[in-house]
């Protein structure tokens, strides 16, 4: 058995809170873009060592620089006349020694595939040719940490230590949150194309009162002219407004501002050539924004790691976090008499990751709820998810996890 440890939760519970903030940044903010490019190329990295030497080799491509570029839009549409930088930058292992001769491995190539993959599948008006410069900075990779990461064995080790937090189930905010970006970026921009793909959604609600502010770059060539913008604003807010009753308990009272910064009258708004505020400016880097829940949750335990890129076999920064949703999710869905679980799994380097120092379950009950059956049943999931750990590796290869 673990080291599992299952205690009451002490503090308020999430929806008894007056005050509640949660956020969640697109794929078009810069620093999911980054996220993104950083996971993908950890997929591509592992794919590509299983395919030639039928292992994962150490690999963690968890940072990169974005450095904003800039540009002129216009009504109609504008220029990009200084592209975005994008290099992604890491460890792996690039020389690998097979027989009596080093392979190459072609780092560097999948980097900016990686890249210019991730870019492709969040960008309709992104010009990969004129509007961003791609970039690698991955280099070769530790050699004591290597010597700790090994997908043979039947139960990695740790590769560090470090801890893993999540929590379940989601509050009326964080659903409306996370349910209204992912409407704007799947289905109302298809009836709205002037909606790019840089959406940030920032909820705060007190009491029963949400206020819900939303930045998303509009794009220039769909904009003929300021009464336009404002037009299209309001079709935004308007499929919003229809769409909150799907997502969230009709009790609350829900408020929208839409690019809140705009100044009408002296005709500073909100407008791109690309659909992204990276085009002008705007910076990003890998972890600085959702965490693997998708949201970034003040009220909640959170962990600051960097999870994307980070190899899918050894890394606990990644591992845990995952893992630690899973089972918080497992138990609120799963357990009877729960109202809130809180869970905290932590690593020592070298130690295998099934084995983690402590997992630390902190459940808060319904009243007249049998607390000896929910210790044994959420001891028992979270030993199950511990002893099938590994199955996390395949999720990650094959995007049935994402980790922003």
């Amino acid at each position: 058995m673990a080291n599992i440890k299952v205690e009451k939760l002490i503090g308020t519970y999430i929806e008894d809170q007056e005050i509640e903030m949660v956020e969640r940044k697109g794929a078009g903010h810069p620093d999911s873009m980054c996220d993104n490019a950083a996971e993908n190329l950890s997929r591509k990295l592992s794919l590509w060592y299983l395919d030639k030497y039928d292992t994962i080799l150490h690999h963690n491509v968890d940072k990169a620089a974005l450095v904003g570029g800039r540009s002129e839009p216009k009504f109609g549409g504008g220029i990009v006349v200084e592209p975005i930088y994008f290099a992604l930058i890491g460890r792996a292992a690039c020389d690998v020694i097979k027989g009596n001769k080093i392979e190459k491995v072609p780092i560097q190539r999948l980097a900016r595939e990686a890249i210019t993959e991730s870019l492709e599948e969040t960008f309709r008006y992104l010009n990969l040719k004129t509007d961003i410069i791609i970039d690698s900075k991955i280099k070769p990779g530790s050699t004591d940490l290597v010597g700790l990461f090994d997908y043979r064995k039947e139960i990695p080790l740790a590769n560090d230590t470090s801890f893993g937090v999540n929590h379940a189930p989601f509050s009326n905010t964080e659903k409306l949150v996370m349910g209204i970006e992912q409407f704007l970026q799947k289905e109302a921009i298809k009836r709205i194309p002037a909606i790019g793909e840089d959406i940030k959604v920032m909820g705060f609600r007190q009491n029963k009162n949400i206020k819900l502010t939303i930045a998303t770059a509009m794009i220039d060539r769909f904009i003929d002219d300021i009464d336009a913008y404002v037009s299209i604003k309001n079709d935004i807010i308007e499929e919003i407004l229809n769409q909150i009753p799907k997502i969230i308990d009709p009790s609350y009272n829900v408020d929208v501002d839409v690019n809140q910064a705009d100044i009408i009258k002296k005709g500073s708004i909100y407008i791109t050539v690309t659909g992204t505020s990276a085009e002008s400016g705007d910076d990003g880097q890998v972890g600085r924004g959702n965490r693997t829940n998708g949201l970034i949750t003040p009220n909640r335990p959170m962990s600051l790691e960097a999870s994307a890129g980070k190899n899918p076999v050894s890394h606990v920064g990644k591992i845990y976090n995952v893992l630690a949703g899973i089972c918080a999710n497992d138990i609120a869905d799963n357990v009877a008499g729960i109202k809130e679980v809180e869970i905290r799994i932590l690593s020592q380097i070298g130690k295998p990751i099934s084995e983690p120092l402590i997992a630390s379950v902190c459940i808060l009950p319904e009243n007249d709820s049998s607390w000896n059956n929910i210790v044994h049943e959420a001891e028992n999931i979270v030993q199950e998810k511990l002893t099938n750990i590994t199955k996390l590796t395949d999720l990650f290869l094959h995007r049935k996890i994402n980790v922003w």
